[in-house]
């Protein structure tokens, strides 16, 4: 039996057998029938990329596949990045006054095929503009990647979010070349640094879907009288990722809207629905005060990070600004400068959480000027408390109680005496939501967000059994609260005979490492073929998790034909113009990946990595992983250059 023929018997399969046993047999019958010629020799512009950065070929794996037919791309539409420096009239598209980069589709009016956008359109970009913006992020911020995630400046690119591709998958199938380009190494275990995330921010969106939405619920006890509460306000943490501060202050001002100024009680947090997932922040790489270190939480506020904005004033001084306000922690309003280059917050402010106060024990750089700094809380659910007693008070409003944060419901908090012993509200005051996981997953591979990571993966644990249901109504008075409480009912139990209070069977599984890890472990066994990563978190941020190129290559080209697709390529950052991959153009400025590579990258002192999808100039589509460790200290300015290389030579294809 020839190829095609054994990959038309696949493609056949009765109609009965479900879509993801479907994309399963399809991603087996590449896997199977591809031959893995793992020693054979690499392309020469990599070769030589691994002789500048002394770099064996045994410390690479490489695994770069055709994914679908030219004709029938589903990547969205390349980037064309113009010079406008050296290009003729009309070349210049954009302007950074608006922190935007304008961008113009150059080809939708030559061909509108709407079953091949990917291909035959192509947006322009200026690469001046590119340019310029990031060296004013780099500037202002220490933490240019955290700064996006919290504060949503417009995106060099617009997603269309409107944008299909019709696909046909047993056509697509029968015409797919299934040879590697690259077979290198691919069984190998190495760790995965930040690739590593696109497993679970996959996994969720296949178990929960790109609409997935996390609510966060407020209750009370006691009793409302004209604008106080007789009571304690429990606030029951979703895992929503990114809950920053504003968002939090939108949510307790919607508590207010319903009459509440005044509270005779508490305000109780309820954040069990992640069980012992701190960690100590200094524990990777003693780095304690970086955001990439932050825990995960039940209730996580703002990432966990402190911003410290400085603002220079006269006579060697520069004045403090923070956001957000900590209540009962005293914070310095000016600090001394010096002749120095401005750096990462640890050497420019030398900052050091005490008890009561943050102490600041370096004078500022007077090169920094206007800058912001981020600077990780050592406890999540302190900082939670404090944040939430600040923004209730700026709001104007009264607490005679304490804000009190821990892993467990609120039952279990403290014998309750007077009002505070009525029972629940039966239904929340607020139900509010989160930003769905499409945008969520785009922070988490677009700025390579750990612990946003984190809170994803968490919550695969929680919701994997949640029924998800569609709603736009974000009415958040108790009375309809019902109607949006949908997507994050899981495991009900209903048959509690003292249940009175959605809060006590509506919420979602209590889960933990273990039990979310399983879940991905049981998902990767049951929708592909290669032996399932070993993972001990979810964003990367481990030196004993191991992955294979197959693993990853092989949950590419599952991705590739998936309907939330579009989501997951959208997150990704494209070669020399978006996220983490941006600086791509500026190691290879001649690279032919450039715009036309949507990429994950992963960093660690011993490991450089890319994975992703390429869209060669033929027209093909790729999926490529690229994986290099060493016993050692790796230079990453030499390694990455090696993976840029393959880039480079998969776009050429």
């Amino acid at each position: 039996m020839t190829l095609f023929s054994r990959l038309s018997s696949f493609a056949s399969i009765s109609s009965a057998t479900t879509s993801h046993q479907h994309l399963g047999v399809l991603a087996c019958a590449i896997l199977t029938l591809m031959p893995l010629t793992s020693q054979a020799a690499l392309p020469a512009s990599i070769e030589a990329a691994l002789n500048k950065a002394e770099l064996s070929p045994d410390t690479i794996s490489i695994f770069i596949t055709p994914l679908g037919d030219k004709t029938n791309s589903r990547l969205p539409p390349i980037i064309k990045v113009i010079d406008s420096n050296t290009e003729g009239d009309g070349a210049t598209v954009g302007s950074l006054d608006t922190e935007a980069v304008a961008v113009t589709n150059a080809a939708q009016s030559a061909n509108n095929n709407s079953n091949n956008k990917g291909a035959n359109s192509a947006i322009t970009i200026d690469k001046q503009a590119i340019q310029q913006q990031n060296r004013k992020l780099q500037a202002y911020t220490d933490d240019p990647y955290t700064y996006q995630s919290l504060e949503n400046p417009p995106p060099i690119l617009t997603i269309d979010e409107s944008r299909t591709v019709r696909y046909n998958e047993t056509e697509d199938a029968a015409k797919r070349q299934l040879t590697p380009l690259i077979s290198h190494n691919i069984d190998i275990p190495r760790t995965p640094a930040s690739t590593m995330k696109l497993i679970p921010s996959f996994v969720a969106l296949d178990t929960l879907g790109a609409d997935f939405v996390w609510f966060t619920r407020v209750y009370h006890t006691g009793i409302i009288l004209g604008d106080t509460l007789q009571g304690d306000l429990i606030i029951q943490g979703s895992g929503d990722p990114k809950m920053t501060h504003e968002r939090l202050e939108q949510l307790l001002y919607q508590v207010q809207k319903t009459g509440i100024r005044r509270i005779d009680g508490d305000i109780i947090v309820d954040s069990s629905i992640f069980n012992n997932v701190s960690k100590d922040p200094a524990a990777f790489d003693n780095a304690p005060l970086r955001p990439y270190n932050a825990s995960p939480d039940g209730f996580l506020v703002n990432f966990n990070s402190l911003a410290i904005r400085t603002y220079p004033l006269a006579d060697g001084q520069a004045q403090l600004a923070y956001t957000p306000q900590l209540a009962n922690y005293q914070l310095p309003s000016q600090i001394d400068t010096r002749s120095a280059s401005c750096s990462q917050a640890r050497n420019s402010l030398a900052p050091r959480w005490q008890q009561d106060k943050l102490s600041l024990n370096a004078k500022l750089p007077d090169s920094c000027g206007e800058h912001v700094f981020y600077v990780n809380y050592p406890d999540a659910k302190e900082f939670a408390a404090r944040v939430i007693a600040a923004k209730w008070q700026a709001l104007g409003n009264t607490l005679s109680g304490d804000v009190l944060s821990q892993e467990k419901p609120y039952a279990a908090y403290h014998s309750h005496v007077g009002l505070s012993s009525l029972p629940l509200s039966p239904l929340p005051l607020v139900s509010y939501p989160s930003y769905n996981l499409a945008q969520q997953i785009y922070d988490i591979n677009h700025f390579s967000n750990n612990v946003m990571t984190e809170q994803v993966a968490l919550s695969i644990g929680s919701y994997h059994k949640a029924k998800r249901a569609v709603t736009t109504d974000t009415n958040n008075s108790a009375a309809n609260s019902s109607a949006v409480i949908g997507q994050t009912i899981t495991d009900v139990n209903i048959t509690k005979p003292n249940a009175s209070s959605l809060y006590q069977f509506g919420q979602a599984t209590a889960t933990d490492y273990p039990q979310a890890l399983a879940r991905i472990n049981d998902w990767w066994q049951t929708n592909l073929t290669t032996a399932p990563p070993y993972l001990t978190n979810g964003s990367g941020l481990c030196r004993d998790c191991t992955v294979t190129a197959a693993n990853l290559n092989e949950l590419l080209s599952f991705a590739y034909h998936h309907p939330s697709f579009d989501a997951y390529v959208n997150s990704l950052g494209v070669a020399g113009v978006s996220g983490t991959i941006m600086h791509h153009s500026e190691r290879l400025p001649e690279s032919k990946a450039i715009g036309r590579a949507w990429i994950k990258t992963g960093t660690l002192n011993n490991v450089t990595a890319m994975a992703g999808y390429v869209k060669g100039q033929s027209g093909q589509d790729y999926a490529v992983v690229g994986l290099i460790n060493t016993d050692g200290a790796l230079n990453p300015y030499l390694a990455r250059p090696v993976l840029d290389a393959m880039l480079d030579w998969t776009a050429k294809r």
